[in-house]
C-alpha cells in the first residue's frame, strides 16, 4: 500500500515538474506577446517596419519567432526527459526496483536516461566484477541531453550582430549627404536632413530590435539550459544511488 502511495506521489511530482518547465516558458512567451501587442496597438511596430528601409528589423523579428519555436520544441523534449527520468526513479526506488535492471532494463520507460541505465547494465555485464566508472557515459548523456541548445547562443549573437550591422548602415545613410551638402541650397539642405533622419531611424530601430531580441533569446535558453541541467543532475543522482551500487553488488556477490 505504501509502495503504491509512493508511486502515486512520484507520478504527481513528475506531472508537476513537467508542467513547471513548459509553464515557465509559456508565461514568458505570453508576456512577450502581450508586450508586442501593446507596441502594435500604439503603432510603434508599424513605425519601426516603415522606418527601416533595410528591413533588418523585420529579419530580426522573423528569426526571433523561428528561435522561439525551436526553444519550445527543445523545452518539450527536456520536460519529457525529466518525466521519464522521474519514472525511472519511481521504479528503481521501489522495494523490488533492482529487478528492473535485469534483462537489459526492459522494464524502464523510454528516454535518454533509460538508455544511459541500459548502457550501464551492458557495461557491468561485459566488465564483470569491480567498480563501474560511468564518467564517459555521463559525458555522452550530457551531450545528448543538451542536443541543439547551442542554437540559442548562436541566434542571440546573430541578432546582436544584425543590430550592429543596421547601426553601421544607418550611420552610412545618415552621413552620406554631408559630402555634397551645400549650405546655400535650401532645397538640398532639406533633402539632406530627410536622408539623415532616415539613416538615424535605421540605426536606432535595428539596434533596438537586435538588443531586445538577443536579450529575450538569452532568457529563454537560460531557462532551457537550467531545466536540462536539472535532468542531468537527477540522472547522476539516480545512477549513483540506485543503479551502480546494485550492479556492483550483483557482480561482486
Amino acid at each position: 500500500m505504501s509502495a503504491k502511495g509512493g508511486a502515486a506521489a512520484a507520478s504527481s511530482g513528475t506531472d508537476t515538474a513537467e508542467r513547471s518547465v513548459l509553464l515557465l516558458w509559456m508565461i514568458f512567451t505570453g508576456i512577450s506577446i502581450f508586450a508586442v501587442f501593446l507596441l502594435w496597438r500604439y503603432g510603434l511596430v508599424r513605425l519601426m517596419v516603415s522606418s527601416d528601409r533595410t528591413y533588418i528589423s523585420s529579419v530580426i523579428a522573423v528569426l526571433y519567432v523561428v528561435t522561439c519555436a525551436h526553444c519550445f520544441w527543445r523545452t518539450r523534449a527536456i520536460a519529457r526527459e525529466g518525466e521519464e527520468a522521474r519514472g525511472c526513479r519511481a521504479i528503481l526506488a521501489a522495494p523490488d526496483g533492482t529487478k528492473a535492471l535485469a534483462a537489459d532494463a526492459q522494464r524502464l520507460p523510454g528516454g535518454l536516461v533509460s538508455d544511459h541505465i541500459r548502457s550501464l547494465v551492458q557495461k557491468a555485464a561485459a566488465q564483470g566484477a569491480g567498480r563501474i566508472d560511468q564518467t564517459l557515459l555521463l559525458r555522452t548523456l550530457a551531450d545528448r541531453l543538451r542536443g541543439s541548445n547551442g542554437f540559442g547562443a548562436f541566434v542571440s549573437d546573430t541578432l546582436m550582430k544584425l543590430g550592429l550591422l543596421g547601426t553601421i548602415i544607418g550611420f552610412i545613410i545618415m552621413l552620406a549627404p554631408i559630402a555634397t551638402l551645400d549650405a546655400a541650397d535650401k532645397v538640398a539642405m532639406k533633402s539632406s536632413m530627410g536622408l539623415m533622419s532616415d539613416g538615424m531611424a535605421v540605426a536606432m530601430y535595428t539596434t533596438l530590435a537586435g538588443l531586445i531580441g538577443s536579450i529575450l533569446v538569452r532568457i529563454q535558453y537560460y531557462m532551457l539550459d537550467s531545466a536540462t541541467q536539472r535532468v542531468f543532475s537527477d540522472a547522476v543522482m539516480l545512477t549513483e544511488t540506485h543503479v551502480t551500487p546494485a550492479l556492483e553488488r550483483r557482480h561482486d556477490g
